[in-house]
Protein backbone atom coordinates (compact mmCIF):
# COMPACT_ATOMS: atom_id res chain seq x y z
CA UNK A 1 0.00 0.00 0.00
CA UNK A 2 1.29 3.46 -0.92
CA UNK A 3 1.80 5.76 2.05
CA UNK A 4 -0.78 8.55 2.07
CA UNK A 5 1.91 11.10 2.96
CA UNK A 6 5.22 11.48 1.14
CA UNK A 7 8.63 11.92 2.74
CA UNK A 8 8.42 15.61 1.84
CA UNK A 9 5.37 16.02 4.07
CA UNK A 10 7.10 14.18 6.92
CA UNK A 11 10.12 16.49 6.55
CA UNK A 12 7.93 19.60 6.58
CA UNK A 13 6.04 18.28 9.60
CA UNK A 14 9.35 17.64 11.38
CA UNK A 15 10.34 21.26 10.66
CA UNK A 16 7.23 22.77 12.24
CA UNK A 17 7.01 20.39 15.19
CA UNK A 18 10.62 20.84 16.27
CA UNK A 19 11.21 24.40 15.15
CA UNK A 20 14.49 23.25 13.67
CA UNK A 21 17.87 22.41 15.12
CA UNK A 22 19.25 24.36 18.05
CA UNK A 23 22.46 24.88 16.05
CA UNK A 24 20.67 26.19 12.98
CA UNK A 25 20.87 29.96 12.56
CA UNK A 26 17.74 29.90 10.37
CA UNK A 27 14.69 31.26 12.23
CA UNK A 28 12.28 28.59 13.46
CA UNK A 29 9.10 27.93 11.48
CA UNK A 30 6.51 28.30 14.18
CA UNK A 31 8.00 27.75 17.62
CA UNK A 32 11.12 25.97 18.83
CA UNK A 33 10.28 23.00 21.07
CA UNK A 34 12.69 21.58 23.62
CA UNK A 35 12.95 17.82 24.21
CA UNK A 36 10.42 18.11 27.03
CA UNK A 37 8.06 20.23 24.90
CA UNK A 38 8.29 17.65 22.10
CA UNK A 39 7.38 14.89 24.53
CA UNK A 40 4.35 16.91 25.67
CA UNK A 41 3.34 17.65 22.07
CA UNK A 42 3.43 13.98 21.12
CA UNK A 43 1.48 13.01 24.22
CA UNK A 44 -1.22 15.52 23.27
CA UNK A 45 -1.42 13.76 19.90
CA UNK A 46 -1.73 10.33 21.55
CA UNK A 47 1.78 9.22 20.57
CA UNK A 48 4.44 7.82 22.91
CA UNK A 49 7.76 9.58 22.31
CA UNK A 50 11.13 10.29 23.88
CA UNK A 51 14.06 12.14 22.36
CA UNK A 52 16.89 9.68 21.68
CA UNK A 53 19.97 11.74 21.02
CA UNK A 54 19.13 14.75 18.89
CA UNK A 55 15.67 16.32 18.76
CA UNK A 56 15.14 16.68 15.01
CA UNK A 57 16.29 13.18 13.96
CA UNK A 58 14.25 11.67 16.82
CA UNK A 59 11.06 13.32 15.59
CA UNK A 60 11.79 12.46 11.96
CA UNK A 61 12.38 8.81 12.86
CA UNK A 62 9.16 8.72 14.90
CA UNK A 63 7.10 10.05 12.00
CA UNK A 64 8.60 7.44 9.66
CA UNK A 65 7.83 4.74 12.20
CA UNK A 66 4.22 5.89 12.50
CA UNK A 67 3.65 5.95 8.74
CA UNK A 68 5.24 2.49 8.44
CA UNK A 69 2.93 1.07 11.12
CA UNK A 70 -0.16 2.79 9.70
CA UNK A 71 0.14 3.86 6.04
CA UNK A 72 -3.23 5.67 6.29
CA UNK A 73 -1.45 8.25 8.44
CA UNK A 74 -4.05 8.76 11.17
CA UNK A 75 -1.40 9.82 13.69
CA UNK A 76 0.21 12.13 11.13
CA UNK A 77 -3.14 13.81 10.50
CA UNK A 78 -3.57 14.49 14.22
CA UNK A 79 -0.09 15.99 14.40
CA UNK A 80 -0.62 18.20 11.36
CA UNK A 81 -3.87 19.56 12.76
CA UNK A 82 -2.40 19.99 16.23
CA UNK A 83 0.76 21.81 15.19
CA UNK A 84 -1.21 24.08 12.85
CA UNK A 85 -3.89 24.93 15.44
CA UNK A 86 -4.01 28.76 15.61
CA UNK A 87 -4.67 28.65 19.35
CA UNK A 88 -1.02 27.69 19.83
CA UNK A 89 0.03 31.03 18.31
CA UNK A 90 -2.44 33.48 19.85
CA UNK A 91 0.28 35.96 20.86
CA UNK A 92 2.18 35.49 17.58
CA UNK A 93 -0.37 34.66 14.85
CA UNK A 94 2.17 35.24 12.09
CA UNK A 95 4.01 32.13 13.28
CA UNK A 96 0.84 30.08 12.95
CA UNK A 97 0.42 31.38 9.41
CA UNK A 98 4.01 30.43 8.59
CA UNK A 99 3.39 26.88 9.87
CA UNK A 100 0.30 26.45 7.68
CA UNK A 101 2.10 27.86 4.63
CA UNK A 102 5.09 25.58 5.14
CA UNK A 103 2.93 22.49 5.52
CA UNK A 104 0.74 23.34 2.55
CA UNK A 105 3.71 23.68 0.21
CA UNK A 106 4.56 20.04 0.95
CA UNK A 107 0.97 18.77 1.19
CA UNK A 108 -0.29 20.13 -2.14
CA UNK A 109 1.44 17.49 -4.28
CA UNK A 110 -0.03 14.78 -2.03
CA UNK A 111 -3.52 16.20 -2.63
CA UNK A 112 -4.12 17.80 0.78
CA UNK A 113 -4.10 21.20 2.40
CA UNK A 114 -4.52 22.65 5.88
CA UNK A 115 -7.38 25.10 6.35
CA UNK A 116 -8.46 26.93 9.48
CA UNK A 117 -12.16 26.40 10.20
CA UNK A 118 -13.86 27.97 13.21
CA UNK A 119 -10.51 28.63 14.82
CA UNK A 120 -9.26 25.05 14.37
CA UNK A 121 -6.89 23.60 11.80
CA UNK A 122 -8.28 20.82 9.60
CA UNK A 123 -6.62 18.71 6.95
CA UNK A 124 -8.70 18.53 3.80
CA UNK A 125 -8.40 16.78 0.47
CA UNK A 126 -7.98 19.15 -2.45
CA UNK A 127 -10.91 18.86 -4.84
CA UNK A 128 -11.37 20.10 -8.38
CA UNK A 129 -13.57 22.91 -7.06
CA UNK A 130 -11.13 24.18 -4.42
CA UNK A 131 -9.94 27.03 -6.65
CA UNK A 132 -13.27 28.89 -6.51
CA UNK A 133 -13.55 28.47 -2.75
CA UNK A 134 -9.95 29.63 -2.28
CA UNK A 135 -10.48 32.70 -4.46
CA UNK A 136 -13.75 33.54 -2.75
CA UNK A 137 -12.30 33.00 0.73
CA UNK A 138 -9.35 35.26 -0.11
CA UNK A 139 -11.67 38.03 -1.31
CA UNK A 140 -13.84 37.76 1.79
CA UNK A 141 -10.73 37.89 4.01
CA UNK A 142 -9.32 40.92 2.21
CA UNK A 143 -12.63 42.76 2.44
CA UNK A 144 -13.04 41.78 6.11
CA UNK A 145 -16.49 40.24 5.63
CA UNK A 146 -16.46 38.53 9.03
CA UNK A 147 -19.94 37.01 8.75
CA UNK A 148 -19.12 35.60 5.33
CA UNK A 149 -15.94 33.95 6.61
CA UNK A 150 -17.86 32.29 9.44
CA UNK A 151 -20.43 30.88 7.00
CA UNK A 152 -17.70 29.56 4.68
CA UNK A 153 -16.09 27.78 7.61
CA UNK A 154 -19.43 26.37 8.69
CA UNK A 155 -20.30 25.12 5.21
CA UNK A 156 -16.93 23.46 4.63
CA UNK A 157 -16.93 21.86 8.05
CA UNK A 158 -20.36 20.30 7.62
CA UNK A 159 -20.52 19.28 3.95
CA UNK A 160 -19.79 15.65 4.78
CA UNK A 161 -21.03 15.26 8.35
CA UNK A 162 -24.14 17.47 8.21
CA UNK A 163 -25.11 18.31 4.60
CA UNK A 164 -28.41 19.92 5.64
CA UNK A 165 -26.57 22.47 7.77
CA UNK A 166 -24.03 22.97 4.96
CA UNK A 167 -26.88 23.84 2.57
CA UNK A 168 -28.21 26.36 5.10
CA UNK A 169 -24.73 27.86 5.44
CA UNK A 170 -24.32 28.00 1.63
CA UNK A 171 -27.46 30.14 1.39
CA UNK A 172 -26.28 32.29 4.28
CA UNK A 173 -22.97 32.87 2.46
CA UNK A 174 -24.74 34.49 -0.47
CA UNK A 175 -27.13 36.46 1.75
CA UNK A 176 -24.20 37.72 3.83
CA UNK A 177 -22.25 38.84 0.75
CA UNK A 178 -25.28 40.71 -0.61
CA UNK A 179 -25.93 42.42 2.73
CA UNK A 180 -22.24 43.27 3.21
CA UNK A 181 -21.89 44.86 -0.23
CA UNK A 182 -25.12 46.84 0.14
CA UNK A 183 -23.95 48.14 3.53
CA UNK A 184 -20.48 48.96 2.17
CA UNK A 185 -22.14 50.95 -0.62
CA UNK A 186 -24.30 52.83 1.87
CA UNK A 187 -27.49 51.39 0.41
CA UNK A 188 -30.65 50.67 2.39
CA UNK A 189 -31.37 46.98 2.77
CA UNK A 190 -34.55 45.86 0.98
CA UNK A 191 -37.71 45.16 3.04
CA UNK A 192 -37.52 41.49 2.03
CA UNK A 193 -34.08 40.33 3.16
CA UNK A 194 -34.15 36.76 1.97
CA UNK A 195 -31.82 35.63 -0.79
CA UNK A 196 -34.25 36.62 -3.59
CA UNK A 197 -34.85 40.11 -2.24
CA UNK A 198 -31.19 40.78 -1.53
CA UNK A 199 -30.03 39.48 -4.92
CA UNK A 200 -32.64 41.57 -6.75
CA UNK A 201 -31.58 44.73 -4.91
CA UNK A 202 -27.89 44.15 -5.51
CA UNK A 203 -28.29 43.19 -9.16
CA UNK A 204 -30.12 46.45 -9.84
CA UNK A 205 -27.44 48.53 -8.09
CA UNK A 206 -24.50 46.71 -9.74
CA UNK A 207 -26.07 46.74 -13.19
CA UNK A 208 -26.54 42.98 -13.26
CA UNK A 209 -30.29 42.92 -13.91
CA UNK A 210 -31.34 40.78 -16.87
CA UNK A 211 -33.70 43.62 -17.81
CA UNK A 212 -30.91 46.11 -18.61
CA UNK A 213 -31.09 47.55 -22.13
CA UNK A 214 -27.58 48.96 -22.62
CA UNK A 215 -25.86 45.71 -23.63
CA UNK A 216 -23.99 45.28 -26.94
CA UNK A 217 -26.46 43.96 -29.50
CA UNK A 218 -24.34 41.01 -30.59
CA UNK A 219 -24.12 39.52 -27.06
CA UNK A 220 -27.16 41.08 -25.36
CA UNK A 221 -29.27 37.92 -25.35
CA UNK A 222 -26.36 35.80 -24.13
CA UNK A 223 -25.52 38.14 -21.27
CA UNK A 224 -29.17 38.40 -20.25
CA UNK A 225 -29.37 34.61 -20.16
CA UNK A 226 -26.30 34.42 -17.90
CA UNK A 227 -27.66 37.15 -15.62
CA UNK A 228 -31.01 35.35 -15.47
CA UNK A 229 -29.08 32.24 -14.49
CA UNK A 230 -27.62 34.09 -11.50
CA UNK A 231 -31.11 34.89 -10.30
CA UNK A 232 -32.42 31.39 -10.93
CA UNK A 233 -29.49 29.72 -9.20
CA UNK A 234 -29.73 32.03 -6.19
CA UNK A 235 -33.46 31.32 -5.88
CA UNK A 236 -32.75 27.60 -6.18
CA UNK A 237 -30.22 27.76 -3.33
CA UNK A 238 -32.79 29.59 -1.21
CA UNK A 239 -35.46 27.01 -2.00
CA UNK A 240 -33.06 24.18 -1.23
CA UNK A 241 -32.34 25.77 2.14
CA UNK A 242 -36.08 25.88 2.84
CA UNK A 243 -36.84 22.32 1.78
CA UNK A 244 -33.53 20.51 2.31
CA UNK A 245 -31.61 22.55 4.86
CA UNK A 246 -32.02 22.72 8.61
CA UNK A 247 -32.99 26.39 8.97
CA UNK A 248 -36.58 25.39 9.68
CA UNK A 249 -35.83 22.19 11.55
CA UNK A 250 -35.74 18.65 10.23
CA UNK A 251 -37.58 15.42 10.74
CA UNK A 252 -35.84 12.92 13.00
CA UNK A 253 -33.89 10.36 10.99
CA UNK A 254 -34.70 11.98 7.64
CA UNK A 255 -31.90 13.23 5.39
CA UNK A 256 -33.10 15.31 2.45
CA UNK A 257 -29.72 15.99 0.82
CA UNK A 258 -26.36 14.29 0.71
CA UNK A 259 -22.81 15.67 0.67
CA UNK A 260 -22.86 15.83 -3.13
CA UNK A 261 -25.83 18.23 -3.14
CA UNK A 262 -24.37 20.19 -0.23
CA UNK A 263 -21.13 20.73 -2.16
CA UNK A 264 -23.12 21.82 -5.23
CA UNK A 265 -24.89 24.44 -3.11
CA UNK A 266 -21.61 25.61 -1.54
CA UNK A 267 -19.78 25.92 -4.86
CA UNK A 268 -22.72 27.56 -6.62
CA UNK A 269 -23.17 30.07 -3.81
CA UNK A 270 -19.44 30.80 -3.66
CA UNK A 271 -19.18 31.29 -7.42
CA UNK A 272 -22.06 33.79 -7.47
CA UNK A 273 -20.73 35.55 -4.37
CA UNK A 274 -17.23 35.85 -5.88
CA UNK A 275 -18.71 37.36 -9.06
CA UNK A 276 -20.74 39.88 -7.04
CA UNK A 277 -17.69 40.92 -5.00
CA UNK A 278 -15.52 41.31 -8.10
CA UNK A 279 -18.24 43.33 -9.86
CA UNK A 280 -18.57 45.60 -6.84
CA UNK A 281 -14.77 46.02 -6.69
CA UNK A 282 -14.57 47.01 -10.37
CA UNK A 283 -17.29 49.60 -9.96
CA UNK A 284 -16.20 51.06 -6.63
CA UNK A 285 -12.44 50.63 -6.41
CA UNK A 286 -10.43 51.84 -9.42
CA UNK A 287 -7.36 49.93 -8.21
CA UNK A 288 -9.06 46.59 -8.92
CA UNK A 289 -10.24 47.29 -12.47
CA UNK A 290 -7.36 45.54 -14.20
Amino acid sequence: MKDVFSSYVLTALTDVITGGSANDATPSIGVYRSAYALHEFMMECGVSFQVDGSRVPSVRDKLRELIFIDPTGADIVRMIEHVADPRAYISEPEKGGAVVDHLNKALEADGFRVVVIRGKARLQKITRDSAVLDAFGSKANILDFDTVIREIDRALANAEIDPEDAVTAACSILESVCRSILIEMGETLPPKRDISGLMRALQDILGLSPARTDLPADVADDIRQVLSGLTTTAKGIGALRTHGGDAHGREKGRRSVDARIARLAIHSSSTIALFLIETWERQNNPKTKN
